[in-house]
């Protein structure tokens, strides 16, 4: 027994006469990273890339949607300015340095699903669509359509810059094309932002003394409800949700019309912008609201 024992009473292990350090790296060597947690951490790489790409495409988005509120804000000076066609040059220019800020959205979203990022760009988009259809409506009065819109999103670039060479031969250059198209979604929901500014430019034409624009707006403005009235609650939420404010700003102009065909040019210049200034309790109680 006392071969057995050490001189504390205790078996002594084998083990106990290696180091403490030495021990510890046999132990790491029996056991190296597993599989699983490679696995993980090629997980975690993919998921930062992925969150800082939205973040990227939200910084976008609110650019996006600056420039493009920017150019809705210039073309209301279209009804008093004394050369529209300034106002829509320069609207022009805005609007292509909003369709650059688009080019770098699609430039993040070559091999992506666009729709995983699509809350991310959305807002930026819808309102580009109401600045666009804004200044569409301006030059043609009528409605742009979203096969329009997606073909002005359509870029292209070189893979290589232009040289100084001027024997080098045009066919060495390769183009690169792609697009980013306007979902159905965010077109419906710009179009319906678009009937508030028709209406602001209708309260700014009547005050401009333009009595025959409040009743072209209000014929457009009651075709644009009626597609909608079409989609109704089968639609998206957000699309049902905006229906409301559509029947506001067509109302406003429907009772202005009303009131300038009744009492015509008795009304003083500088009271027709008062006309707007209707109740709405009627839409409210026919919608159901408190």
């Amino acid at each position: 027994i006392s071969y057995l024992l050490g001189s504390g009473g205790f078996r002594k292990r084998k083990h106990d006469n290696f180091p403490h350090g030495q021990r510890r790296e046999e132990k790491e060597n029996l056991n190296p990273p597993s599989a699983l947690m490679s696995s993980f951490k090629s997980f975690q790489l993919e998921l930062d890339t992925r969150h800082d790409k939205y973040e990227r495409l939200v910084k976008l988005s609110r650019d996006i949607t600056i420039e493009s509120k920017r150019t809705i804000f210039l073309l209301h000076r279209f009804t008093s300015a004394p050369n529209g066609e300034e106002i829509l040059s320069e609207s022009e220019v805005k609007l292509d340095a909003v369709r650059r800020k688009i080019k770098q959205v699609a430039q993040e979203l070559i091999g992506e699903d666009m729709y995983q990022f699509h809350r991310a760009i959305s807002p930026g988009l819808q309102e580009y669509v109401e600045a666009v259809s804004f200044q569409y409506f301006i030059k043609t009065r009528s409605l742009i359509s979203v096969e329009e819109i997606n073909k002005q999103l359509i870029f292209t670039a070189e893979d290589r810059e232009e040289t100084t060479n001027m024997t080098s031969n045009s066919h060495d250059k390769q183009l690169h094309t792609w697009s980013l198209k306007v979902t159905p979604v965010d077109y419906l929901l710009g179009v319906a932002d678009l009937t508030g500014e028709l209406m602001r430019l209708c309260i700014s034409s009547v005050g401009n003394g333009d009595i025959d624009t409040p009743f072209e707006l209000s014929q457009f403005l009651r075709q644009i409800y009626d597609g909608f009235t079409f989609i109704g609650n089968t639609g998206p939420y957000e699309v049902s949700k905006k229906l409301y404010t559509l029947k506001q700003s067509l109302a406003k102009v429907e009772n202005a019309c009303y009131t300038l065909k009744v009492r015509g040019s008795e009304i003083p210049k500088h009271m027709l912008a008062d006309v707007f200034s209707t109740k709405t309790e009627l839409i409210d109680q026919e919608e159901g609201l408190p």
